[in-house]
């Protein structure tokens, strides 16, 4: 059987997802592969770009919510289950577009995700079918402009790897607009790579209201440190080279790039496999074409000089 190979978007609702399947499927076009972008999102009856396969034709969160009377919560948990009692059908649309690389499109309701095990096994059961996926968690960047959310929004990448039970790849989108509320507290990197977040815990502290959670923000702070799994990829959908590092990502992780014969170079295939790459293209792209740059200081200048202030406010 011939192997196929795509990417799960997932990430809370306002990320991006739709507008993300939209584009990377463009960027992919361009390159010359042949994509289907599938919805799974039975409340997504609006939709930017062709679906190959569209979940509305088979159930709708409209329709459920005014059989069952019930919210949009329950109906969209409904769907999914319906969804995983007939994914014979999913199976047999997939089926019908040999030789495509998959996008799937999936709804952002985080109890999905971190309360039942429905997408679990819904991806669990199109692997077995001879599809290599990989996640692409999608959380907006603007949360790095308050530590509380941030650090929430890690702790759910978190956990949809740990649920998911499968390659992903996070990618801190909407980038170019992660100084739209202000300044950052750090730089990029800090974001990215998820430093160590006992410095956001500080700055938290400075907020009255925060301060009685202080303990419990330091322990969600050590889970996710200590786990040591999650990082992000900047991306902005306007912007192609960025898109172009998250593809480059996901085809290591799916294992798209050693299988599809599609880099005939085997220096760059061997550049790719192992992650080679230099730390400017990794972040720096993102980091000068959309964010200000007033202060010429690296990421461990502003770590230093935080500490630096935190320990004078101290004494």
């Amino acid at each position: 059987m011939v192997v196929l190979y795509g990417q799960v978007v997932l990430g809370p609702p306002g990320s991006g997802k739709t507008t993300y399947c939209k584009a990377m499927g463009a960027v992919l076009k361009e390159l010359g592969r042949k994509v289907a972008i599938i919805n799974l999102d039975p409340a997504n009856d609006s939709l930017p770009y062709e679906a190959a396969v569209d979940i509305n034709e088979l159930i709708q969160v409209s329709e459920v919510m005014e059989s069952n009377k019930i919210g949009p919560n329950g109906a969209l948990v409904f769907c999914m289950e319906f969804l995983e009692q007939n994914l014979e059908w999913l199976i047999s649309k997939l089926k019908a577009l040999p030789g495509h690389y998959f996008i799937f499109d999936f709804p952002g309701q985080a109890e999905l995700y971190s309360h039942h095990t429905m997408v679990r096994n819904i991806l669990s059961s199109l692997e077995k079918s001879d599809l290599r996926l990989c996640a692409a968690y999608l959380v907006d960047s603007h949360y790095a402009n308050d530590p509380g959310k941030y650090i929430s929004a890690v702790m759910l990448a978190l956990n949809s790897m740990m649920m998911m039970e499968m390659p992903t790849v996070n990618i801190l989108s909407k980038v170019d607009s992660v100084e739209k509320y202000g300044k950052t507290a750090l730089g990029l990197e800090y974001y990215t790579d998820v430093m160590d977040l006992d410095y956001l815990i500080d700055t938290m502290n400075d907020t009255p209201v925060l301060r009685k959670y202080v303990k419990l923000n330091r322990a969600i702070a050590e889970v996710v440190t200590d786990y040591s799994l999650v990082s992000f990829i900047p991306m902005s959908v306007e912007s192609h080279s960025t898109i172009l590092d998250v593809m480059k990502a996901i085809d290591r992780a799916n294992g798209y790039v050693y299988g599809s014969g599609e880099e005939g170079n085997i220096q760059r295939l061997l550049s790719c496999a192992v992650g080679a790459q230099w730390e400017h293209d990794r972040v720096g792209v993102a980091r000068d074409e959309f964010m200000e740059s007033d202060e010429e200081l690296s990421t461990e200048e502003e770590i230093i000089g935080l500490i630096a202030q935190q320990n004078q406010d101290r004494y």
